[in-house]
């Protein structure tokens, strides 16, 4: 958690440790289908109609309504004309490849953390989406002056981070990466402030109001308003095929990132060791005693 709390930096240091790629080495394509199915598919950037990757998912914020951009290859509307590194910038960094920063509804402040081999291995497989012409919609936003709005948010809320090389070897170590930094739970179980940054204190604790106005569960071990009574296998379950302990089934978002958004990959195309770490680093989380719906 101390991580979780550092000290915020500025445009410079972030940008000088999240573009560092590390030596060259091949892009695994099935990794990084494996890393967008862990990233739920990217799922903002997808209709429930799809096609996969071809943006104008809308995402309304008390900051103004933002439409997801095509990730898809086509050379005119996505990214298609990006290189390796524009499109990692933009993932990791926040930066466009036009040298501007994003506007935080993007969770690049989550994604900072992904390892350099899965975030390359990513941008191989999204060249392998078929691609798609679709123009991006403009945002509506509703602050004067956006773009700096964006670098002073990105200044005072976006964490510091040290880029690992490859992800963690050790379970619990590799649940917390996948938690924190390919699956980002917590940009949807995490409460936010006034500004729109995650409340570190309530860290997984679930919020009444999530990303689609909707209650999102305590995920914390707490026994009384989380999840500290599953076991391993129920999270299990509940990843691989969306159901709960008492056999009902999750809906909503959830269902989306499970099942893949517009019939892309979701958590149910992950193997179960994975999904097992993820489970086992979710135990080790301090409980959060937080009923979400009071």
């Amino acid at each position: 958690m101390a991580a979780r709390r550092a000290l915020r930096l500025g445009f410079l240091a972030v940008s000088v440790s999240l573009l560092s790629s590390g030596p060259a080495r091949a892009a695994d394509v099935q990794r990084g289908a494996l890393v967008f199915a862990l990233a739920g598919g990217c799922g903002c950037h997808t209709t429930s109609a799809g096609p996969v990757g071809g943006g104008g998912n809308k995402l309304p914020t008390p900051f103004g309504t933002f439409y997801a951009p095509n990730i898809t290859p086509d050379r005119e509307t996505g990214i298609g004309s990006w290189s390796d590194d524009e499109i990692v910038a933009a993932i990791r960094a926040g930066v466009t490849r036009h040298g501007a920063v994003e506007a935080p509804v993007m969770p690049y402040y989550e994604y900072a953390g992904m390892a350099d081999s899965d975030v390359r291995d990513l941008v191989a497989y999204l060249r392998t989406l078929p691609p798609v012409s679709r123009a991006n919609t403009p945002h509506d936003v509703k602050l004067p002056l956006p773009h700096l709005a964006y670098r002073a948010w990105r200044f005072l809320f976006a964490p510091a981070v040290t880029v690992p090389a490859t992800p963690p070897s050790d379970p619990v170590e590799l649940g917390r990466y996948f938690v924190d930094h390919v699956s980002i739970c917590g940009d949807c179980h995490t409460p936010r402030g006034r500004f729109g940054n995650l409340d570190e204190a309530m860290y997984l604790a679930g919020t009444d109001v999530g990303p689609d106005g909707k209650p999102v569960p305590n995920i914390t071990p707490d026994k009384e308003t989380g999840i500290g009574k599953w076991s391993e296998p129920h999270y299990v379950a509940l990843l691989r095929a969306g159901r709960l302990p008492n056999f009902d089934n999750v809906q909503g978002l959830m269902e989306e990132m499970i099942e893949g958004v517009g019939g892309g990959p979701g958590y149910k195309d992950v193997p179960e060791a994975e999904l097992r770490s993820i489970a086992k680093y979710l135990k080790t989380v301090p409980p959060v005693r937080h009923k979400v719906g009071d």
